[in-house]
């Protein structure tokens, strides 16, 4: 697997397919498998990029904070090692506001952004609390990763896929250090004033069932985004991987116009 050091970090990456490049950047979680179901569909015409920065399990470094900065210049790093010229671009949850960053202050590096469930600033109060609880939930593992499970996936999917399932989910969702620190992240990023800059064709996905970061939130997130478009799914917060199909269309579809 190839591995790229910026700083102290050392930063994997999987690249499936092939085609124009398209980097898939997690969110707060354990690190890109959960890109793997629309990777998959994705990679049929596309060279599919999945890095795991630092926070994730793969990722190795010294434990500092982590900041957007950073984590955006471990993307860069990503993009720049492939030798492919400017990527599309995706970044979900937590990761949109990295992705957004980086087509704000990169925009060499970037052809196209898709933001997926993504928030970028402290102006949701609902979204400030459910972190909160999430952070003060690390000293119990159970209670943890049970309420990762309500604010990751909609009841539908919770319903549908069955205990066992939702159980070997919920096993990803331990308080390690990693997650801890992107939630840390998480409660204080504001990437707000970066939106205006963003100079490349964007999409922005809300979710209609997301109880994290709602449909509204990501509708204004797209209003803030010069020229950005806006498209809707039926799915949680984690909807590539409860409707990876319609998710992998969308952005293939986009990614063919632009």
């Amino acid at each position: 697997m190839p591995e790229v050091t910026v700083g102290a970090a050392r930063i994997p990456y999987r690249v499936l397919g092939s085609g124009r490049p398209l980097v898939l950047v997690h969110g707060g979680s354990a690190g890109s498998k959960g890109w793997d179901a629309a990777a998959e569909v994705l990679a049929e015409t596309r060279t599919v990029v999945l890095p795991d920065l630092s926070g994730s399990d793969a990722a190795r470094d010294d434990g500092g904070e982590l900041t957007v900065e950073l984590l955006a210049g471990q993307v860069a790093a990503v993009i720049s090692d492939l030798g492919l010229g400017a990527a599309d671009v995706a970044g979900h949850s937590m990761g949109g506001s990295v992705v957004a960053a980086l087509a704000a202050r990169r925009p060499e590096l970037v052809r196209s952004l898709v933001l997926v469930t993504a928030w970028t600033g402290r102006g949701d109060e609902y979204l400030r609390h459910a972190l909160g609880l999430w952070r003060q939930l690390a000293c119990d593992a159970d209670a943890f990763a049970r309420y990762s499970m309500l604010i990751a996936f909609s009841r539908e999917h919770l319903e549908s896929a069955g205990a066992a399932v939702v159980a070997e989910l919920a096993s990803g969702y331990r308080p390690v250090p990693g997650r801890l620190r992107q939630i840390d992240l998480a409660l204080r990023l504001d990437v707000r004033d970066l939106l205006p800059r963003i100079d490349v064709p964007a999409l922005v996905i809300g979710c209609s069932r997301d109880l994290l970061v709602s449909a509204r939130y990501s509708r204004e997130l797209a209003a803030d985004i010069p020229g950005a478009a806006y498209a809707e799914i039926a799915g949680g917060h984690q909807v590539m991987i409860e409707q990876p199909a319609e998710f992998a269309k969308l952005v293939r579809d986009f990614g063919d116009r632009v």
